[in-house]
């Protein structure tokens, strides 16, 4: 007779879900290494994900929330969305480069910067409204799944845009000027 319970679960969800997040890092950097041919500037969109996971460990932290498979649901949300951030700002650098005639500089990864800033933060402030609801009503039935989701989500699109605004541009400067120059003058004329 083997005795298990909600405990156990728990723990074997929680691993699977950790060997899954893992394995989908590995496939993502993969297919950004494909498209960008080059593992630096793979590197540079997913360091974006641990941007985005201080803050949610804050949060989880600061709420009292404990680490549970919806919170950890919460953080596979939450890389989807600050690895789409990573791609939208490096593509742009790229595209200012390849099609209008910006020279790798920090005038260049200003300008970017500052095209790439109000898609993100709408984006951001969008989705803190929607969870909104989730985060201020912790304590209503039905709640108790959702709850956790919502404050890693909330608080890592803080900490992701905050930081991707500042920390992405200084990495794209400090080690993306040989892999941005190699690709260039590979592509054919494509957007990135």
């Amino acid at each position: 007779m083997t005795l298990g319970g909600q405990f156990q679960a728990q723990e074997e969800a929680a691993r699977l879900i950790a060997v899954l997040a893992l394995g989908s890092a590995a496939l993502i950097f993969m297919v950004l290494f494909s498209r960008y041919r080059s593992a630096v500037l793979a590197a540079l969109i997913m360091a974006n994900v641990p941007l985005a996971l201080v803050g949610s460990v804050i949060g989880l932290w600061l709420s009292g929330q404990p680490l549970s498979v919806a919170a950890l649901i919460g953080f596979i949300t939450l890389a989807g969305i600050a690895t789409r951030n990573g791609i939208l700002k490096i593509s742009h650098y790229l595209n200012l480069m390849r099609f209008e005639g910006e020279t790798f500089g920090v005038p260049m990864i200003v300008r970017g910067s500052l095209e790439r800033l109000t898609p993100v933060l709408m984006t951001a402030l969008v989705a803190a409204f929607a969870l909104a609801p989730l985060l201020f009503e912790a304590e209503q039935p039905g709640t108790e799944i959702l709850h956790p989701v919502a404050v890693v989500i909330f608080s890592g699109l803080i900490s992701s845009t905050l930081l991707d605004t500042f920390v992405t541009p200084a990495l794209f400067w400090l080690f993306g000027r040989p892999a941005a120059q190699r690709l260039l003058a590979a592509n054919d004329g494509e957007n990135f």
